[in-house]
């Protein structure tokens, strides 16, 4: 048995001829311990040499200089295996035979060594008979337990178990059961979302979590020596699968020594050799060397976990103080901002974990080259590419599917992007913002009753993420219910990150029907939210959305003042293309030009700057000079990208388009790019240019000199404005021209 209590020796024995050793197993034979101990002790500097023309494995030593080894150590070793075999619970009848089990022992291995000679060869044939049954397949998942810890350190609280997930998460062949599933099914389980996951809560939580096997953690010491055990359990018949213990000469090599040991775990449960050398970046490269760094880090992925995003914040940053090498502390820190809407701070962290990227595993370096692509280059094909990687390599991870769903979206893919947030919600099913994304994804696809029943399915199970009530709100209102819509805002009040984007939404929707003074408050008291949570770019991004909300209902000097604030709290480009917008809706075409120029100097490798918001701005700045061809000509590069959901801004390219061919009086053309914003209902939910599209329509309709039809159109619109602020400028000219059509067909006025 491995590191047993058999192990313990008096000297060294003489075994093969000659002074020199030329393998583990002639080192491990001469020593009387097995292979895997004596590989351990190169940590405590057992005098081992390696051939410098065989491959890793191969090593010598000679005898003198192993005895020399022995001698000086002996004592130190002896007392400490005699502690962990004092603490091994299959050795725990020892402690009742005296004060000296280890002597003990010995006399009786000398009486009985027939006996422990058939039980070996007995339980060894079973070993091997049962293996396969005792190893997992591709198809089981773990649930990861936490550890427990007897040293009275509480740095270990936490940290070895994320420490332990980060090194098998590296593996292809393994499925951990993400945290977000684990806090679910705790709470179905009745226990808070952070109980601590000991071996009977992780052995029941295993089971109902469909799970194979569940790993248990342990932690002790005995002045500066350290052990560490691991023990993989089957959780339907408690047996053990699988077990490790390590030993650690000093806390800072305890994450050394949990590293060593997760991957003769992973072998042990059945991932092959291959796959292991392959994927097996040492824990202070995945990671980090510093418990206390890690400990913050751990931390910190609990708070973004848990949508505490605020409270993520200075953990992450904590995590980086420690060790600013940390690669992804400052993927963690970029992940949190991104959260926050603050994409500018994001970039700074996303951008150093990308130039330390090298210091990681496999799934992290696909990890934060992903997120580089996506959020700070914006080259989404880029991006597209990493995630297909890395769903190839680890095809049991939702994060993958999830983006991929993301990105899919971006550019109008959205039969794709329902097909990866499926393929995500199948891998993580309890996870609350992948349920986000499947509602979003069938919203966009105007589905709603199934995009309801997601999210009541969501709802049911308790899972109710803030991102949900923000599409919630959405819902009630394609839906028409005032009541749900103002369900979600009363729900959202006092919490950060959630109120400020359900009182932007109020604005939105009340722009929609042309209450022009409510959506002016509602837009004030969502940027003062978003300044309270000390989320400047998220206020930016509400200055930018109002300035484009006065830029087209014609009211200038309020789309200028607004669009001025915007620029004040950020340039972010989500930030600055509307504002960009606004300013040249409003007709400073010298300030939006220059805008527009700055956004393809900064980011000219970005998909959506490039094809969506570039091509939008020139061609409004191109109308603006009365330039109709040149507007038109631009626009189409947008043609491929301007269904994507992209925010605020989505179908802004569908909306100029229409108001270019209205500018040159070609009708009919201009009629398809506004009934195309009407027909995706779902995407562009209470966007104030779903309202003016009608008004586009029956604008449209008298180019084509259909009165009939431009009748039904004004009335459309004005009916939906029929409680709207009567000063609005749009407005008062709509109301001019429908005067105009009532006159040539005769209708009576309503």
């Amino acid at each position: 048995m491995p590191n047993d209590i058999t192990d313990l020796r008096d000297g060294p024995a003489e075994l093969p001829s000659g002074n020199r050793l030329d393998s583990w197993k002639e080192i491990a034979a001469y020593l009387k311990f097995s292979e895997r101990t004596v590989r351990r002790w190169q940590e405590e500097g057992l005098p081992v040499h390696r051939h410098a023309h065989k491959k890793r494995a191969g090593v010598y030593a000679y005898k003198p200089d192993l005895d020399a080894w022995w001698n000086d150590g002996h004592a130190r070793l002896e007392e400490l295996e005699r502690a962990q075999a004092a603490r091994r619970p299959w050795f725990s009848w020892l402690a009742k035979r005296g004060p000296n089990p280890v002597g003990d022992l010995r006399k009786q291995l000398a009486a009985t060594g027939a006996i422990l000679l058939v039980t070996g060869l007995t339980l060894g044939g079973w070993l091997f008979f049962s293996r396969k049954a005792h190893t997992l397949t591709e198809k089981d998942t773990i649930v990861l337990g936490d550890f427990t810890n007897t040293t009275g350190d509480t740095v270990f609280e936490g940290t070895l178990r994320q420490g332990l997930a980060v090194q098998l998460e590296q593996s292809p062949f393994l499925s951990l059961v993400s945290d977000e599933q684990i806090q679910q099914t705790l709470r179905l389980m009745g226990q808070p979302h952070e109980a601590r996951l000991t071996s009977e809560i992780a052995r029941d939580l295993c089971q109902r979590a469909g799970s194979k096997a569940y790993i248990r953690g342990s932690i002790t010491n005995l002045g500066n020596d350290y052990v560490i055990g691991l023990t993989a359990v089957n959780c339907a018949t408690g047996d053990s699968l699988a077990q490790e213990q390590m030993q650690a000469i000093g806390k800072e090599k305890v994450l050394d020594a949990l590293g060593r040991g997760a991957t003769n775990l992973r072998e042990k449960l059945g991932e092959s050799l291959g796959s292991i050398q392959k994927f097996d970046a040492p824990v202070e490269q995945a990671t980090t060397p510093l418990l206390e760094a890690l400990q913050a880090y751990n931390q910190g992925y609990k708070a973004l976990t848990n949508g505490e995003f605020a409270a993520a914040v200075p953990l992450a940053q904590r995590a980086i103080r420690l060790d600013q090498n940390f690669a992804m502390a400052y993927a963690l820190l970029g992940d949190t901002y991104s959260s926050l809407g603050e994409t500018g701070l994001a970039a700074e962290n996303y951008l150093k974990a990308y130039e330390l990227r090298d210091r990681g595993s496999e799934r992290e370096r696909l990890y934060i080259e992903s997120d580089y692509h996506q959020s700070i280059t914006g080259d989404l094909e880029k991006a597209r590419q990493i995630y297909e990687l890395w769903a190839q390599t680890y095809p049991r991870d939702y994060v993958p599917p999830l983006n991929l769903c993301l990105i899919y979206g971006n550019v109008a893919q959205y039969d794709k992007s329902l097909l990866e947030a499926r393929e995500s919600h199948r891998l993580s099913p309890a996870n609350g913002y992948i349920y986000a994304a499947f509602v979003t994804s069938y919203i966009n696809l105007n589905r709603l009753q199934e995009a309801q029943a997601a999210a009541d399915e969501a709802l049911a199970k308790n899972i109710d993420p803030a991102l949900l009530h923000i599409i919630l709100y959405q819902l009630a209102f394609l839906k028409n219910d005032a009541v749900g819509m103002a369900r979600q805002v009363a729900s959202s009040a006092g919490k950060p990150g959630v109120e400020d984007v359900l009182l932007a939404s109020e604005a939105d929707t009340a722009a929609y029907s042309g209450r022009l003074e409510k959506a002016r408050e509602f837009s004030r008291r969502a940027v003062s939210a978003a300044e309270r949570a000390e989320e400047k770019e998220v206020a930016a991004g509400y200055e930018a959305g109002a300035a484009l909300m006065e830029a087209l209902l014609g009211n200038r000097a309020q789309a200028r003042e607004r669009a001025a604030s915007a620029l004040v709290l950020s340039t972010g480009r989500y930030v600055q293309y509307g504002a960009a917008l606004a300013l040249a809706l409003a007709g400073d075409a010298a300030r939006a030009q220059a805008l527009t120029d700055d956004l393809a100097k900064r980011f000219p490798q970005d998909t959506l700057v490039r094809f969506n918001y570039l091509s939008t701005l020139h061609a409004q700045l191109a109308l603006n000079h009365n330039n109709t061809l040149k507007a038109i000509e631009t626009l189409q590069a947008a043609i491929p990208y301007e269904l994507g959901s992209v925010g605020y801004v989505t179908l802004y390219p569908a909306f100029v388009r229409g108001e270019v061919y209205l500018v040159a009086r070609h009708g009919s053309e201009a009629a398809v790019e506004f009934q195309k914003l009407l027909d995706y209902r779902g995407l562009l939910g209470n966007s104030p240019i779903g309202a003016l599209a009608r008004l586009g329509l029956a604008r449209a309709y008298v180019l084509q000199g259909d009165t009939v039809k431009a009748h039904a159109a004004y009335q459309d619109f004005l009916t939906l404005w029929k409680d709207a602020d009567p000063d609005i400028p749009i407005l008062i000219a709509a109301k001019k021209e429908y005067a105009k059509v009532v006159h040539r067909i005769g209708f009576p006025q309503q």
